[in-house]
């Protein structure tokens, strides 16, 4: 095997976000449910036998030394001497929306260079190698809608019911170090458990599609929205041009972008013309990583 192409890092949306304490060291306690869409960047590798690791910008220019780069340093200490490999990465997903897009890049680097280079290292090694990354990049990695607790090592898969969501990006991003250091941050919310968000996905089949599709969309809070709204006004701005068309919109993660479920109905639905510079996008939820599987 020479290449791998066309390989898909989706997005994800937090169905809620909640800050429940702060331990010591200063990290963040926090409780969320995380969910894939079918927004995503793509990745292409090829082999190369000099040892060296290279990439290559199709879209948008990334930084010098991004999370791909570092994911593929980081496993390449598992290679053969002169295994290497370039890159190709086609961004899509916006930075600094709150999307997880850098994160989900390094998650789909490591499945696809695990391949590439037949190192068959097991998930569970994958995912030690990816929190040192990012916070998020074990969740991208076990590719399941997931119930994430403590500082985001804590992962339990959850069914989400299928659904679509317009997801809306204004030009503006949020510095995640900046929310987590506002003194008027919440980060106290109660501990929530586990079986009071499941409870309405497991019974789904058992009542109205549309009733516990909400059910299950409202439930909880983002902590970090009230923070963000401050810092960064066009996040409210969008939720509330979302509300203008009768929808009930919430920022994911740190932002700065904001999401809202769509009515059952008709798989594209009309919207109002976005202001100059938002991205807004329809899309459906995952109910797995298009790459699952890829390591066990």
């Amino acid at each position: 095997m020479k290449a791998i192409y066309d390989l898909p890092a989706p997005a994800k949306l937090n169905l809620f976000l909640h800050v429940t304490g702060r331990r010591e060291d200063g990290y963040h306690l926090l409780q969320s449910v995380f969910m894939l869409i079918d927004w995503c960047d793509t990745l292409h590798v090829e082999l190369r036998h000099d040892g060296q690791l290279s990439r290559e910008d199709l879209t948008t220019e990334l930084p010098a030394d991004d999370l791909v780069l570092r994911a593929a340093r980081a496993l390449q200490a598992h290679a053969a001497p002169g295994q290497g490999a370039h890159i190709g990465i086609a961004k899509q997903v916006p930075a600094q929306a709150g999307m997880g897009g850098g994160s989900s890049d390094a998650a789909t680097c490591l499945l696809a260079l695990n391949r590439l280079w037949k190192l068959n290292l097991p998930l569970s090694r994958l995912a030690e190698i990816g929190v040192k990354l990012g916070a998020d990049v074990p969740f991208f990695l076990d590719g399941r809608n997931a119930w994430v607790e403590g500082i985001g090592e804590k992962i339990t898969p959850v069914n989400v019911p299928s659904a679509r969501f317009v997801v809306v990006k204004p030009p503006e991003g949020l510095d995640t170090r900046l929310i987590f250091s506002a003194p008027d941050l919440q980060r106290a919310t109660p501990v929530a458990i586990i079986s009071g968000f499941a409870a309405d996905s497991e019974q789904l089949e058992a009542q109205d599609p549309e009733s516990s599709a909400f059910k299950v969309f409202d439930f909880g809070h983002n902590d970090l929205q009230p923070v963000a709204e401050r810092l960064c006004p066009a996040v409210s701005d969008a939720i509330e041009w979302l509300g203008a068309q009768g929808l009930k919109a919430r920022m994911t993660g740190s932002g700065s972008s904001v999401f809202a479920k769509m009515p059952q109905g008709p798989q594209k639905a009309e919207l109002a013309e976005a202001p100059a510079g938002w991205q807004v996008r329809q899309c459906s939820n995952l109910a797995v990583h298009p790459l699952w599987g890829w390591a066990t």
